[in-house]
């Protein structure tokens, strides 16, 4: 199952677990004309709707899918909000929705998975966090924060809710598709704002996801998928650093 997996990087992400060949569950919220346009063009696929915010509907979600799938192998945590608020402002509600979406939801998702999935060569958990964890900059104080509380989930759940056969990853995109308020002309530029002057794909983060699927890294670890971004130290989002605007 991939959370958010109709729109976005979560979709590359469906698109690219379906072409090669597994059953994807494409999970949404209010994405479901996209969701079900995702699945049928997918030779195995189907749609499930949950509210991250609804911690009743995630344990009813994997109470279902763990009860009709013999061999739920993976649960790809990419769901995510993202809006703004600051190191001198923190928003109380953006903050709420930042940790229940960001971080509450993938943690219970990711428990109730373990608990429940059935897969005969082990399961896998992969939580989309972000190259912010170790490039961390003022803006978006509230999404930042919320990604460190999930990665710190990955080494914890490995140590105690897997069996030896599962592994629990990170996976930590830099800045990929437009977001926020920009524009395709904008992200041209602030996307290449990493050691490689390149702009990585949501092709190459969903190959990434595929691989950690596999699980030939050991339980815990974290995948960069951000052409060296995280390597950097930038003072302010790259949306702002391509606007020239300084430190608020």
């Amino acid at each position: 199952m991939v959370t958010g997996g109709a729109k976005r990087i979560g979709a590359a992400i469906s698109k690219a677990f379906g072409e090669a060949d597994w059953h994807v569950v494409i999970h949404y919220n209010s994405s479901s004309d996209e969701a079900e346009a995702l699945a049928a063009s997918l030779e195995s696929a189907e749609t499930v709707r949950a509210d991250l915010c609804d911690t009743d509907a995630l344990t009813v979600l994997v109470d279902d899918l763990a009860g009709r799938l013999p061999d739920w192998r993976a649960l790809v945590n990419s769901a995510s909000v993202f809006d703004p608020d600051d190191v001198t402002g923190l928003d109380v509600a953006t903050n709420r929705k930042a940790m229940q979406v960001n971080a509450l939801a993938p943690a219970l998702l990711a428990q109730s998975y373990l608990a429940q999935a059935k897969a005969r060569s082990g399961r896998r958990v992969i939580h989309v966090t972000d190259q912010k964890l170790a490039n961390p900059n003022p803006d978006f104080f509230s999404y930042t924060m919320s990604k460190h509380a999930l990665d710190a989930t990955v080494a914890m759940l490995s140590m105690g809710a897997a069996d030896s056969a599962d592994r629990v990853y990170g996976l930590a995109p830099g800045a990929i598709l437009p977001s926020h308020d920009q524009d395709e002309a904008e992200a041209e530029i602030s996307h290449k704002m990493n050691l490689l002057g390149r702009r990585t794909t949501a092709g190459e983060v969903a190959d990434a996801a595929l691989f950690l699927a596999s699980g030939q890294l050991a339980s815990g670890q974290t995948l960069y998928c951000d052409s060296g971004q995280h390597l950097l130290r930038q003072e302010r989002d790259v949306i702002y650093l391509a606007r020239g605007e300084e430190t608020a």
